[in-house]
């Protein structure tokens, strides 16, 4: 497919400033997306983004990738009825760290550039970019911007002169890579095309060129129809130490039927006809889940690495019964150690206790005797001695690992 065609298949196209997308088929161009340093972590809503720049890559396109060490001193405005607390500057310097050693994993291989925003901003005088920047923008035009009529309208608190400046700033950002690295569009999601279109307005005042803007739709979830990207613990992180790679697994392997085909194309590098295929197999057998079989070890694969996907995946058929706990490798046992409770071998009944799955030695050989405890798949009549590496089993979904 072309590239304007892979992005329509794909679920990738929202608004955009080309007349006509097949613009994006003909000459290789530089282009840029960033994302601020609002955490140490990106989350699976940037995934997505990511992975439409990967696809403008792979078709020949040179990538910037930003973090906004500047505009994070800010904070990105937004509809809500209140001020972002600021960041302190050491936070943010660590958040710079950790989002652009994500840039470094998603994109191994492909050919790019990671930029911070502050190495521009930290040069320019106020007075300077008032002047130069400033003069050349309609107050008319911020004013009408979306997150400003909400934060200025009835029941809101007001914008500070700071938030309200956080177009200029990111258009600015668009202007400098345009003359420095000659790069003619920005991608974003569509919650900032309001902010994208000031980057267009500066390089067409000051340069007398056209630079475009292209926004993908912000991801939902159909099931719930708020925005994608949360589980019932909070955000589901890119960061292992905010999102443990089994739980990361695990939140794409319980997405909803009607959305899978969805993520799978927006989430995974899978193929017309490969996906048709697997679709033609999950709609036979649903309860198989073999769609978000696939999503769950193809994007934990991208993330995290194809060892650890292998180490959820195995883990997963383990406490789903499909595989045996003797199976694990060390590295599959240190992941299930940081899922579920470990204990030292002994008997059932002190493994129970020692847990917290048994508040007593009377409730633990209760639980035995009446058939609701397994070790190893294997239904317990008596207290027994559980030797280590061996997996109990509460009832239907309470496990605990012998270690």
């Amino acid at each position: 497919m072309k590239l304007s065609e892979e992005l329509t298949w794909r679920g990738f196209v929202n608004q955009t400033t080309y007349k006509d997308l097949a613009d994006l088929d003909s000459s290789p161009l530089t282009f840029y997306w960033g994302v601020d340093p609002s955490a140490d972590s990106m989350t699976i809503g940037h995934l997505a983004a990511a992975m439409m720049v990967k696809h403008f890559i792979a078709h020949g396109h040179k990538a910037i990738l930003l973090v906004g060490g500047a505009t994070g001193l800010i904070g990105d405005p937004d509809g809500k009825k209140q001020e972002r607390d600021l960041k302190a500057i050491e936070e943010i310097a660590k958040n710079i760290d950790g989002i652009s050693k994500q840039y470094q994993q998603i994109f191994a291989g492909e050919d790019f550039e990671i930029v911070n925003n502050n190495d521009w901003f930290a040069s320019i005088g106020y007075m300077e970019f008032l002047r130069d920047i400033g003069k050349h923008m309609s107050m008319t035009q911020l004013l009408d911007r979306e997150f400003v009529k909400k934060r200025i309208g009835e029941n809101g608190t007001g914008i500070s002169y700071a938030e309200f400046s956080y177009s200029l700033i990111q258009g600015y950002d668009f202007l400098h890579l345009y003359r420095k690295k000659g790069a003619t569009l920005q991608v974003c999601g569509a919650d900032q095309w309001g902010n994208s279109l000031a980057g267009v307005e500066m390089i067409r005042k000051l340069e007398g060129k056209t630079a475009h803007v292209f926004s993908f739709p912000l991801v939902i979830n159909k099931t719930t129809g708020v925005k994608f990207g949360k589980s019932e613990e909070g955000a589901v992180w890119l960061d292992a130490n905010k999102t443990s790679v089994y739980k990361f697994y695990q939140f794409w392997l319980n997405v909803d039927d009607e959305s899978a085909a969805d993520y799978l194309k927006l989430f995974t590098n899978i193929q017309p006809d490969e996906f048709d295929n697997l679709m033609g197999e999950f709609k036979v057998a649903l309860a198989a889940r073999a769609a978000q079989k696939y999503l769950a070890y193809e994007v934990t694969k991208l993330v995290h690495g194809e060892e650890r996907a292998q180490s959820a995946q195995k883990v997963t058929a383990v406490l789903f019964g499909e595989q045996t706990v003797s199976s694990l490798s060390p590295g599959d046992l240190e992941l299930l150690a940081h899922e579920i409770p470990v204990v030292s071998p002994g008997l059932a009944s002190d493994c129970l206790v020692q847990s917290g799955t048994a508040s007593s030695k009377n409730e633990a050989r209760r639980l035995i005797e009446s058939g609701a405890v397994q070790v190893n798949g294997q239904k317990l009549s008596e207290d027994a001695q559980v030797d280590a590496t061996s997996l109990l089993k509460k009832g239907k979904n309470s496990f605990i690992l012998v270690k």
